[in-house]
């Protein structure tokens, strides 16, 4: 493990097995970036924490508080924490160090629209509870045995932690918030990849923490087929911008026309999220990039793009989105040959559903990560961004989002049909 990997947690599927010591480390470095990124927002022109109420976001003190709150819900608080996934769904709690942490972050006592209020907690109190939470876990982790069933919850911990420091990313997006995050530059475009027919086994295989809807198993036959060696960029993308793809109906599934024009009545809207230019003969795209108008190379990723947006693309390019298992081969066998992921999250073909033996996470309806409402509905999303910590790319994440969704840093490429 190299000096960052000590103080960060391995990248990949190691950071889900972290053992007690590197797990430690990587606490305190998820509560140091959640303190970071709130004092980034503070720093910021303008509203700074208070950001104007959105519908499809939470307030960025609301998010930091939820994950010292879940976190201290099912350690600190919680008597049973050594059982592990075998945990009650509603086990016993104790006292919360903060007396008003449930009138403050528990989801199912603040819904969406009252974590917006003025009476919620300010800056000040919202880091200490931060704080103070984070020293009561790392006492309990201590004196933890080293094991699956007694570190599971504080690898939960660890893992949603994580996911709020991406999403107060996607907020400073939203909201037009420096956070020092750059985007990675462009790649020369690779030859697309010819993987012969396999079968493959999706579902979890590692040991340590997994989300439920990474768990189970379903074993398919996957044809020969041909990938994207990397997502598609702004080149590609304005060519179809260019050739009419936005005022085609024929490209759009029905349901994804009838969003796109309401959009164009909303906004206006003819390309992908915050892209304010773009010029079809000189290929050029300004995109806001966390407040600043940003050019993007051609050879960039594509992103802030809906699901609707790519499968249109891939329909007007003759082709397809991926498999969540042809994703998954390319991106397990096919590194040494090219295949680039982990700067944009990237949709695929299908809806989200369970696999083979899938279970609710006892945590996950207090994390607001419970899949089960979005099953046949939502998107999957594979991969992850460059605003995803590093020790949360794996080839086996898996996550969704609905398909108009394109506030996340989510592109996509594509197959042969």
């Amino acid at each position: 493990m190299t000096q960052r990997e000590s103080a960060t947690g391995a990248a990949g599927a190691g950071a889900r097995a972290l053992g007690r010591e590197p797990l430690s480390l990587a606490l305190m470095d998820a509560r140091n970036y959640t303190l970071q990124m709130l004092g980034r927002f503070e720093q910021a022109p303008g509203p700074g924490l208070q950001v104007p109420p959105s519908a499809d976001a939470l307030p960025p003190l609301w998010l930091a508080g939820h994950a010292a709150w879940l976190a201290e819900s099912w350690i600190a608080r919680n008597p049973q924490r050594s059982l592990g996934p075998r945990c009650p769904p509603e086990p016993v709690r104790i006292g919360s160090v903060e007396p008003q942490a449930d009138g403050w972050f528990d989801p199912t006592v603040v819904p969406p629209a009252q974590r917006w209020s003025p009476e919620q907690p300010v800056g000040e109190h919202v880091k200490a509870y931060l704080l103070d939470t984070l020293e009561t876990t790392l006492e309990l982790l201590d004196k933890t045995p080293d094991t699956d069933d007694a570190l599971y919850f504080f690898r939960m911990a660890l893992f949603n932690e994580d996911r709020v420091g991406e999403r107060l990313a996607v907020l400073a997006q939203a909201a037009g918030v420096p956070v020092g995050l750059a985007l990675p530059d462009g790649a020369q475009a690779r030859p697309p990849l010819l993987l012969p027919a396999t079968r493959w086994e999706l579902g979890w295989d590692g040991p340590g923490f997994a989300l439920g809807v990474e768990q189970g198993r379903e074993a398919v036959a996957v044809p020969e087929f041909e990938i994207d060696a990397q997502p598609v960029a702004w080149a590609q993308y304005v060519e179809f911008i260019d050739d009419g793809g936005y005022d085609r109906p024929e490209l759009w599934h029905p349901q994804g026309w009838a969003w796109l024009e309401q959009q164009a009545q909303a906004e206006g809207r003819r390309g992908p999220r915050y892209v304010e230019q773009i010029g079809v003969a000189s290929g050029a795209v300004l995109q806001s990039l966390f407040g600043r108008p940003t050019r993007m190379a051609a050879s960039q990723n594509v992103m802030h793009v809906s699901w609707w947006e790519a499968d249109a693309y891939a329909r007007w390019a003759g082709r397809r989105l991926p498999t969540e298992a042809e994703w998954e081969i390319a991106a397990g066998v096919g590194s040494r040959r090219g295949f680039r992921w982990g700067e944009v999250r990237e949709w695929t073909a299908g809806t989200l559903r369970p696999w083979e033996g899938w279970h609710a996470d006892a945590w996950a309806r207090q994390a607001e990560l419970d899949p089960a409402p979005a099953f046949g509905v939502a998107r999957v999303q594979r991969g992850a961004s460059f605003a995803t910590r590093p020790r949360m790319k794996l080839v086996k994440a898996r996550g969704w989002g609905m398909p108009e969704s394109d506030g996340e840093f989510v592109g996509f490429r594509t197959c042969t049909v």
